[in-house]
């Protein structure tokens, strides 16, 4: 439940509101020394931009040091999305509290008010319900979506919906509790009992027997059941059975027994209300392409009781331990009923602070640690899985291949993500048939009516990449100048397979052509995976920091290198299949078949006359066999090599 601690002093200096007379923008000096006069005192801090809109919600042991890090002339430490979160600031408040306890409630109660963009947001509470008990007499359990300040008694908050009805109903039968409309103790006498007692269901406490007392003795009962002490309940109702059976009132005792055997029974059934009886939760986080996701599995003596999960948007450069601390909080520290163990798949860096403070609002300890092996850590890994599934199921392809292109795009400092992309390879035998690839994604897809091939006009005399890669861009590039509509768009991207003196190569043709783009080398490891891209300057931009990115430009560059292989295998091949009779004009695949059966071997056909010739085809083609066979020069054209389309 939510608590209201007495907070009574906000920072006394704060910046100028946006629109008050001098409000102009602070200036990061004047964030930094501000954020030096803040005492070393636990407290909450809220970073807001020039709108005075809350951008984030942070909490701090001493707000001195947490708060002037922000600001800090050297930030290489922060990741990226604390880098945009600060360059967004305007100004700042802060919240002074007396403890590291009051300054996590207050931080979760701020993160809900006001949904701040760069903190990690648990669902709404009205996706998380409570049960609420009023105070007046013969008081009945109802399922509320947040508690209120009215006297009430408030559980939770507990699972989904339909479980946490299911739940309430259980629990109303096991202490055989009315749940008819009737209201007690108006209703008391005024009509037959319903349906429910005469199945059972409910002692009818409409006939005024039992009365209110027991009535009231039942409900208590109830809640500890809600409070998570079903054991020791159960122990003193077994107790109370005891007693009555030795006083000889054997009809009493086996009420209690029924009652004893369904609360043990709603107690480990798997359905409960998740974390009511669970005495240890298990945590698994994901990080999916679009979304991430966390799962937390209740276990009670061994035996898994429930699971609740999640699925919520975080940056994709924050990292494990991160989301697991804000996770933590938010999910714990509402809540009424703690388990005793917490397993966690990695350190978490308030691990040890949130196991005191949950102890001490459970009344019991509460340990926080992460598992290595045995069952704990299968335990966790199954928690892992069920994070994992949630968030594959609800992404979809078109929302996983946005994420990874706008990460993409932020990694390479684009305005935007890549629409476009190009990627360039180039491949031989020798100095013979060198041919290059150019190969087009639009989005994350391959656009394969955009692919192009190219022969090396100028590079024959022996193998040169650098040189062939020079003369690929150059005679693209041109095309496109040119008007050529099967050359357009340039690419947002240009990647190049090779090193950094191919991107050199590739920003000497573009400024040679007065053209800008980004253009990048997809660099190889050992293994011969995409490891980096690298600019001409020699920066490295490591791709495993995102696997999705990663798989992108390595599937990029594996469908390059392909299309130029098969191409070149092709252009080989042709290239060792040709006869000389394929470059002579009027002389298709027909008749060239038709000279060969008859003459057996094209020096046969050489040596041939006109009219012995003519007894195979036609005379004019005869003609034209002999007469490229006996030209002066003996070196007959061939055909001039030019770019081809197509997959």
């Amino acid at each position: 439940m939510q608590t209201k601690p007495l907070f009574s002093h906000l920072f006394e200096k704060k910046s100028p509101v946006p629109g008050d007379v001098g409000g102009e923008r602070v200036t990061k000096e004047e964030l930094r020394a501000k954020a030096n006069d803040l005492p070393l005192a636990p407290g909450v801090y809220l970073m807001m931009d020039k709108t005075g809109k809350v951008i984030y919600v942070g909490k701090a042991k001493k707000l001195k040091n947490r708060v002037s890090q922000y600001f800090q002339e050297n930030n290489a430490s922060h990741n990226e999305k604390t880098r945009r979160m600060v360059a967004q600031v305007d100004h700042f408040d802060t919240i002074f509290v007396s403890s590291e306890f009051e300054a996590l409630i207050l931080e979760n109660s701020l993160i809900k008010q006001h949904m701040p963009h760069y903190n990690i947001l648990l669902k709404d509470d009205k996706g998380y319900p409570f049960v609420r008990l009023g105070k007046e007499p013969y008081a009945r359990f109802s399922m509320v979506n947040r508690p209120l300040d009215d006297g009430a008694r408030y559980f939770g908050p507990f699972g989904g919906r339909n479980e946490t009805r299911a739940a309430i109903d259980a629990i109303c039968a096991a202490f055989k509790l009315p749940t008819c409309s009737r209201k007690f103790p108006r209703d008391i006498g005024k009509e037959r009992p319903c349906l429910n007692h005469h199945m059972g269901r409910c002692d009818g406490f409409c006939r005024g027997i039992p009365d209110e007392k027991e009535y009231t003795e039942r409900i208590e009962q109830a809640v500890q059941l809600l409070s998570g002490h079903y054991k020791s309940l159960a122990r003193s109702m077994r107790e109370e059975m005891q007693r009555q059976a030795e006083a000889l009132r054997f009809e009493q005792a086996a009420a209690l027994r029924d009652r004893v055997t369904a609360i043990e029974t709603l107690g480990k059934r798997q359905k409960v209300i998740a974390g009511i009886c669970a005495d240890t939760d298990i945590w698994g986080v994901y990080r999916g392409a679009a979304k991430c996701g966390w799962a937390v599995i209740h276990v009670e003596e061994g035996s898994v009781t429930g699971r609740e999960s999640d699925v919520f948007t975080a940056p994709t450069d924050e990292d494990e331990a991160d989301m697991l601390t804000a996770l933590l909080n938010q999910y714990y520290l509402p809540r009424a009923v703690l388990p005793r163990e917490i397993l966690l798949p990695c350190e978490s860096e308030d691990a040890a602070e949130l196991a005191g403070i949950l102890s001490e609002h459970a009344g019991h300890k509460v340990s926080v640690h992460v598992p290595q092996r045995g069952d704990k850590a299968e335990l966790l890994r199954m928690a892992e899985r069920n994070a994992r599934e949630d968030v594959e199921r609800v992404t979809t392809l078109q929302e996983r291949e946005n994420k990874t292109l706008t990460t993409l795009g932020q990694m390479l400092n684009l305005p935007e993500p890549p629409a476009r992309m190009e990627s360039y390879d180039i491949s031989n035998t020798g100095a013979s048939d060198i041919v290059a690839s150019m190969v087009v994604y639009e989005g994350a897809k391959p656009k394969k009516s955009a692919y192009r091939r190219f022969r090396m006009k100028t590079v024959s005399e022996h193998p040169d990449d650098y040189a062939s890669m020079e003369e690929v861009l150059t005679r693209r590039l041109r095309r496109y100048l040119d008007g050529d509509e099967k050359f357009a768009p340039l690419p947002d991207v240009m990647l190049i397979d090779g090193g950094v003196t191919h991107a050199q190569v590739a920003e000497r043709v573009c400024a040679a052509l007065q053209i800008t783009m980004p253009i990048f080398s997809m660099v190889k490891d050992d293994h011969h995976h995409t490891r980096a891209l690298v600019t001409a300057e020699g920066r490295e931009i490591d791709l495993h920091a995102n696997p999705a990115v990663f798989a992108l430009i390595g599937q990029i560059q594996d469908e390059t290198h392909r299309f130029a292989i098969t191409f070149h295998h092709e252009s080989h091949s042709r290239s060792t299949m040709h006869s000389a009779l394929d470059d002579i004009p009027g002389v298709g695949k027909t008749r060239k078949a038709t000279l060969l059966k008859a003459f057996r071997s094209v020096k046969a056909i050489r040596e041939a006359d006109v009219d012995a010739l003519s007894e195979v085809v036609p005379r004019n083609t005869a003609q034209a066999v002999w007469t490229w066979f006996h030209r002066e020069d003996g070196q007959p054209q061939t055909a001039e090599n030019q770019e081809s389309g197509g997959s």
